[in-house]
């Protein structure tokens, strides 16, 4: 997880981001979750595709979630500048900081990460 500052509020959230120009969607994971967590990481496997639309904004969002391995933590590296800090929560831990998300997608993708929910990586095309 990866607690960030978003409009001067403290929120939770799975590593995140945007995909860059000429970057396929596994490069954007790979770098985002480098780039928030200084941990590098090898995806296995696609959890969900999910869309939620923002009350207040109107804001549509699409997050494709992942699993994977964290291969190596890099403690020198200086984390993105809204990011204050990531770590490592368990089930019950998660549950108990349902207020704190930055959106229900955080929820909805632990939830099918739990019920077993993998998709192969080779369904996303570039």
């Amino acid at each position: 997880m990866v607690e960030e500052e978003i409009d001067g509020k403290m929120q939770l959230n799975q590593p995140a981001g945007h995909l860059e120009s000429g970057e396929s969607l596994i490069d954007a994971v790979i770098r985002e979750t480098q780039e928030e967590t200084a941990w590098q990481f090898k995806p296995t496997a696609l959890v969900g595709i999910y869309r939620w639309q923002h009350p207040v904004n109107n804001n549509t969002y699409m997050r494709f979630c992942f699993t994977g391995n964290a291969i190596q933590f890099d403690p020198e590296q200086t984390l993105d500048d809204d990011i204050h800090q990531a770590f490592w929560l368990n089930q019950k831990q998660m549950m108990r900081r349902q207020a704190e998300f930055r959106s229900p997608l955080v929820l909805d993708c632990f939830n099918d990460y739990l019920a077993g929910h993998r998709y192969p990586l080779d369904l996303l095309r570039n």
